[in-house]
């Protein structure tokens, strides 16, 4: 699709994909890749050879963020595909254009800082990866902790890390001035978490989706809550749902959970009505 006329009442212009080398070479601060996450990994390959050469031409690379709804996916491929001067944010806004379509205030926005200044961090290291605006001069939003356990300080080393950082905080600050609420999680913590939270509700709203359910002239408040949750989670595409499965080592758990809940639900039934229970055979 061409986005030329929609990204210009934005005041912002529109490049298409087939055309990287002028992207890259528009004197950008920060790169979004916000593609699906099927198609993340070869949208990242593709970058990477024209972020090489501007790295050549420059000395400099953009801050690349992902957005994606799996993280540690994410976080492997940008590592290990990204020219290691590139700094690298790993966010998952917690919210899209329904949930979110009048204000971002209240809705959650997860980040990992990832790499500063070819600095692999520790995201596990909470109190140093608490960002807070009106907090920026706390002594502790002044260290970091990498990999090895050593504690730096934002301002050491050199300017390209000062301006790292800099560049980093003012990303985030843009979320956090429209209301978000700034959670700092390892992506690792937060694939253990939306297994559990957002994978399972996109499994729930497929299966109930996939038993045909329609509204009904005396429908309670939680068939109608059930009805909504089809709604919204049918409303996104199958590629997102086969992706927070196909990318997330936990959601395989969650699904075999599932069933076995369902038959011990069912085998609750069937010990209620006794041996002759016509559920037997659904077991």
């Amino acid at each position: 699709s061409n986005y030329t006329d929609v990204a210009a009442e934005m005041g912002a212009r529109y490049i298409p994909l087939e055309n990287l080398d002028e992207f890259v070479s528009s004197d950008l601060d920060v790169i979004v890749v916000a593609v699906s996450i099927v198609s993340f990994e070869d949208t990242i390959r593709d970058l990477v050879p024209h972020l090489q050469r501007m790295i050549e031409t420059t000395g400099s690379c953009p801050l690349i963020v992902d957005v994606l709804s799996v993280k540690d996916h994410a976080r492997k491929i940008l590592l290990d595909n990204l020219p290691i001067e590139c700094d690298v944010l790993c966010t998952h806004p917690m919210f899209g254009p329904d949930s979110a379509k009048h204000s971002w205030k209240g809705t959650n926005f997860v980040y990992e800082r990832t790499r500063i200044d070819k600095v692999l961090l520790d995201a596990s290291k909470d109190r140093t990866f608490h960002h807070q605006l009106s907090q920026s001069d706390a002594d502790s939003d002044n260290e970091f902790v990498d990999e090895t356990g050593t504690v730096h300080d934002v301002h050491e080393g050199s300017e390209a890390h000062v301006a790292g950082m800099d560049r980093m905080e003012r990303f985030l600050s843009i979320w956090e001035e429209e209301g978000c609420n700034m959670i700092s999680m390892s992506c690792k913590s937060h694939d253990e978490y939306t297994a559990s939270s957002q994978f399972i509700t996109h499994l729930v709203g497929r299966v109930l989706g996939e038993q045909g359910l329609e509204a009904t002239p005396i429908d309670t408040k939680g068939f109608q809550s059930v009805l909504r949750l089809i709604e919204t989670t049918t409303a996104d595409s199958f590629d997102l749902f086969y992706g927070l499965y196909k990318y997330n080592q936990n959601s395989k758990d969650i699904i075999v959970k599932l069933k076995e809940s369902l038959g011990d639900v069912v085998n609750k039934l069937v010990e209620k009505e006794g041996s002759d229970s016509e559920l037997k055979s659904c077991l």
